[in-house]
């Protein structure tokens, strides 16, 4: 589950970036707003990528993805970014459970056998 979530978070982070420099030139919010807000998310999603595993994390990875979708209504155009990153989660958390779950299951085979 780490990696895929981790490649989500990159990829949302560098999303974010890209979406203050085109907020700062479209919105009527303050460059400091706009660079404050969107700097707290980048480091969030940057952080979140170490702390994948632990209790809570992916609990603050969904409050991430609400972030990214209310933030369309700053920039519209991220009501749909938001959104696809949150399928991506979606993707992310369950597709790697379901790997974790065959990579222990496939150890424990092989710890049987030896």
């Amino acid at each position: 589950m780490r990696t895929l979530c981790s490649s989500t978070l990159i990829g949302e982070a560098l999303v974010v970036l890209f979406a203050a420099l085109v907020a700062m030139q479209l919105s009527d919010v303050p460059t400091v707003t706009v660079w404050t807000v969107t700097g707290v998310a980048m480091v969030l999603c940057i952080l979140l990528c170490g702390m994948i595993n632990r209790p809570g994390a992916v609990a603050i990875g969904w409050a991430l993805q609400v972030g990214l979708v209310a933030s369309g209504f700053v920039l519209p155009t991220m009501f749909g970014l938001g959104v696809v990153f949150a399928g991506l989660w979606w993707c992310s958390v369950h597709y790697g459970r379901k790997i974790d779950e065959f990579k222990a299951a496939r150890t424990a085979a092989e710890a049987a056998q030896a």
